[in-house]
């Protein structure tokens, strides 16, 4: 049976609906970076997604072809993720999503190197006709985090993000968000097929201990 991340990590992939603290450690991705409202059609985002997808299933199905990766196990792609903000914004304006800068993921199994990444990406230009050189290999190591699972719209998670820094605070933590440490979204619903009001989204926010001398904030 393939092995499945969300069901082998499930503290990373299926939080309770309750908020709750988790370190995560660091990971390598697929990414592709850029700007603007993902909800336009013929949007940097939505064409993202499409190089993310094309590299993923080129590493998954690299077992049929002469390309062989060291360590290489059957596996099912990771969900979609994003990393979010805004400059000057600590956190999300959801009321001006023109102002979104983000970064595209799908985690990579640990078996595969930047050269397998590299050939990865030639491959897929290869076959699809596509210009892949956006997509790299990132590693991110995110660390101490609340998070929590929202279902609905993506326009209410305010509301789950607002549940998350009560709980943070209550336990002691501040938000840490930097230009470093961002707004993580993990998609466990397809938006294609799945109503606004049913849709799965782990929300994550960096934290960390609050000093002596801090208050706490949200």
């Amino acid at each position: 049976m393939a092995f499945d991340f969300k069901k082998e990590y499930k503290e990373f992939y299926m939080p309770k609906n309750q908020p709750g603290i988790v370190t995560v450690p660091s990971m390598n991705y697929i990414a592709v970076r850029g700007q603007g409202d993902p909800n336009r059609e013929d949007g940097e985002y939505k064409q993202s997604i499409g190089l993310l997808y094309g590299i993923a299933f080129t590493i998954k199905m690299s077992k049929m072809g002469d390309h062989r990766i060291e360590g290489y196990f059957d596996y099912v792609v990771p969900p979609l993720e994003g990393f979010w903000w805004q400059n000057g914004v600590q956190g999300i304006d959801y009321a001006h999503k023109d102002a979104f800068q983000w970064i595209s993921v799908i985690r990579l199994p640990d078996f595969v190197t930047a050269d397998d990444f590299a050939w990865a990406v030639e491959e897929a230009a290869r076959k699809k006709k596509t210009d892949f050189s956006k997509a790299e290999f990132l590693t991110y190591d995110e660390g101490l985090c609340v998070q929590c699972l929202h279902t609905g719209a993506y326009d209410e998670e305010p509301a789950t993000v607002a549940r998350m820094h009560e709980y943070m605070e209550e336990q002691g933590y501040v938000l840490d968000i930097t230009s470093q440490r961002m707004h993580h979204e993990i998609y466990l619903s397809d938006a294609r097929k799945v109503a606004p009001e049913k849709r799965k989204t782990v929300i994550r926010h960096p934290i960390r201990k609050r000093t002596g001398t801090e208050k706490g904030r949200g």
